[in-house]
């Protein structure tokens, strides 16, 4: 599971300028490209919550990108529920008034590299 976001932070998918969305959702297609094959996954969920009514839990512009398997989930839709609780106990986790702490640059080259290898 995967998060694309626009270099400018903005809170909504509309807060964007064209050429801002088109390059967010360029950047999900490639990034899907390497996710299904890292993952050996056989489709991929692309999803936005594009405001709080819409379940939008942190308060900028992203993209989840999920690689997907057959029989991941008995029922499709049931993958949205998932990405609710997920949000739900990632919001408890995460105090966005603090400042979170991020992986290494070590740690987050190597994950590149290893979906670079991936790529076409």
């Amino acid at each position: 599971h995967v998060l694309v976001c626009p270099k400018r932070e903005v809170k909504r998918f509309v807060d964007l300028t064209t050429e801002e969305a088109t390059d967010l959702w360029i950047s999900a297609h490639k990034i899907g490209k390497q996710l299904e094959n890292y993952h050996n996954a056989s489709s991929l969920t692309f999803t936005i919550q594009d405001g709080p009514q819409a379940g939008q839990s942190v308060p900028h512009v992203h993209i989840h990108i999920l690689p997907r398997k057959d029989g991941d989930f008995v029922n499709n839709d049931e993958i949205y529920d998932a990405i609710d609780e997920k949000e739900k106990e990632l919001k408890k986790k995460l105090d966005l008034d603090k400042e979170r702490k991020d992986r290494s640059m070590d740690e987050r080259a190597h994950e590149a590299a290893e979906y670079r290898k991936f790529s076409f």
